[in-house]
C-alpha cells in the first residue's frame, strides 16, 4: 500500500554525527551551568526526550535541535508546535516512572549551529 502524504527521509551517517555532536555540546553546557544529567536520550514507545536534566527544585526537559547552517532559519525556531506538544506528554510519562516531587519542571531548546549553544529556557 501507497501513502503519498507520508514521506520517509533517512538520515546520513554525518546528519547523525553532527546531532550527537550537538546534544553532547548541549550537555555540556548544562553540566557547565551546574545541572545534572539525569537522562539522555530516554525512549519509551511513543518517542524521545534529547536530555533530562535537573539542579535543585528544578527538572529540565531539554529538545536538542543541530544545524550546519542557519539556511533554514535558526536551530531553536525549528520545535514546532507539535513536537513541543510530544515533549511534554514524553516528560508526563518520565514523571510518572520516576517519582520525585517538589521540583518545577521546565521545557528548553538547545540549538546548536557551528559549535555554539544557544539555550531558549522555557521555550514552551
Amino acid at each position: 500500500m501507497s501513502y503519498p502524504f507520508v514521506t520517509f527521509v533517512a538520515m546520513t551517517t554525518t546528519q547523525l554525527q553532527l546531532g550527537a555532536d550537538g546534544e553532547n555540546l548541549a550537555a555540556r553546557w548544562y553540566v557547565d551551568a551546574g545541572y545534572r544529567i539525569v537522562d539522555r536520550n530516554w525512549r519509551c514507545r511513543n518517542g524521545e526526550v534529547d536530555l533530562i536534566l535537573e539542579r535543585p527544585g528544578e527538572l529540565v526537559f531539554c529538545e536538542v535541535k543541530t544545524r550546519s547552517s542557519q539556511r533554514y532559519g535558526h536551530p531553536v525556531e525549528a520545535v514546532t508546535p507539535l513536537k513541543a506538544r510530544k515533549v511534554r506528554q514524553l516528560a508526563a510519562v518520565w514523571m510518572a516512572h520516576h517519582p520525585g516531587g517538589g521540583r518545577t519542571v521546565r521545557f528548553d531548546v538547545a540549538g546548536v549551529i557551528g559549535g555554539e549553544v544557544i539555550v531558549a529556557q522555557s521555550a514552551f
